[in-house]
């Protein structure tokens, strides 16, 4: 079997297309991988880094207003296309699996053009262009939140392996790796612990409020492990706070690698509400603070709505994130044992733990109906 991945521009499309690329090859090492992504995006770093073949095709945003690029655009997306059709001719793929984002668009439609199946599987609970056209073109759609596109399945968002495994911990395996996570990080194992975190680039907003709580934190008795981005936008001139050694610890990184050790490490979490954070943090049954990002068509907050309806997360809008919010929400929430064993509890439950399998399983009965057609077609020509 042959799988080609159209995934690119953001780590929230190329990891899930990674994911279920490992879950395919551990199940048979003879599935065959190869990724279609651009030049310049994310993925031509991460698809190379986990041994998988990247071709690059371009591919064009979009427009979103009347413009020069608009006029321009139809001429640009058809000649994305018929590069992706030269690809498929030239790989044979069995099925073409796509994430959404800018090169899925045209490789739903080189796919279609040359009769190969189809799979779609959309993150977001606000479903991108691209995902709403392929979803048209295949019956095969999955989605992370149920009922954003028609005629889908939910299977949840395929999960890296690292958060997989700490979410299938028993309560001692747990507690041990919550020990050697604060160890590791500088935590002390039996305070409560606040894990705070943004984008790749930190969160500005999150960041400057975060600061300016900082002393209602230690007063309350409450260790952080606040990871600020490679910017540390936000932050003051001096940072991060000091602390005396009877004081919780106050850890601030830019970057971890590691994040199943942050999140073994915290009883809580405040976060942005992308895709994929709300997916992890509720397989690993953390109680957050959902904080999205003010920008775009409002899809952080339908990312987070589920969750916290499901009595897993609360909301709090990005402009209301502020020390006051810290003091009144979070610090209560925080040191309220039994509301965060209940709420962990209601996370878990919302949570979608195998869906790597799931859209695996998908992937496989898309590529064995092509296969059988092909059979079929080479039966009938003999």
């Amino acid at each position: 079997m042959k799988v080609l991945l159209a995934a690119g521009g953001s780590a929230g499309h190329v990891e899930p297309a990674l994911t279920v690329a490992d879950t395919l090859r551990d199940e048979d090492p003879s599935v065959e991988i190869v990724a279609l992504g651009t030049e310049r995006g994310i993925e031509s770093t991460l698809v190379p880094d986990r041994g998988y073949r990247l071709i690059t095709v371009p591919a064009y945003p979009f427009p979103r207003r009347v413009n020069r690029q608009a006029v321009t655009a139809p001429m640009r997306i058809a000649g994305s296309i018929r590069a992706v059709v030269k690809v498929l001719r030239s790989e044979q793929p069995d099925v073409v699996v796509g994430f959404g984002g800018y090169v899925a668009f045209p490789a739903y439609i080189a796919a279609r053009r040359l009769g190969i199946p189809i799979v779609v599987h959309e993150a977001n609970a606000h479903p991108g262009l691209a995902d709403r056209v392929g979803a048209r073109l295949t019956p095969w759609v999955a989605v992370n939140t149920a009922g954003v596109l028609p005629g889908s399945a939910r299977i949840g968002m395929p999960l890296r392996q690292s958060i997989r495994d700490l979410a299938a911990m028993d309560p001692q395996q747990r507690a041990q790796a919550r020990a050697a996570a604060a160890q590791h990080l500088g935590l002390a194992a039996d305070r409560r612990t606040l894990l705070v975190f943004g984008g790749s680039l930190g969160a500005r907003h999150i960041n400057a409020t975060m600061a300016q709580a900082g002393d209602d934190l230690a007063a309350a008795g409450i260790q952080v492990i606040h990871i600020v981005g490679s910017a540390g936008q936000g932050l003051p001139d001096h940072w991060p706070p000091e602390r005396s050694g009877d004081q919780p610890a106050y850890v601030s990184v830019p970057y971890l690698a590691a994040m199943h050790e942050a999140f073994a490490a915290a009883d809580a979490v405040v976060c942005r509400a992308g895709a994929m954070t709300c997916a992890e943090v509720s397989a690993v049954g953390l109680p957050a603070v959902y904080v999205p990002l003010p920008v775009g068509n409002g899809e952080q907050t339908l990312n987070a709505a589920p969750v916290v309806s499901a009595g897993g997360g609360v909301l709090i809008d990005d402009a209301d994130f502020e020390a006051d919010a810290v003091r009144e929400q979070v610090i209560p929430l925080v040191t309220d044992v039994d509301r965060c064993s209940r709420m962990s509890a209601q996370a878990r439950e919302f949570a979608v733990v195998d869906a790597d399998v799931r859209l695996a399983d998908m992937v496989r009965a898309a590529a064995m109906l092509r296969r059988e057609e092909n059979r079929r077609s080479k039966t009938s020509a003999s």
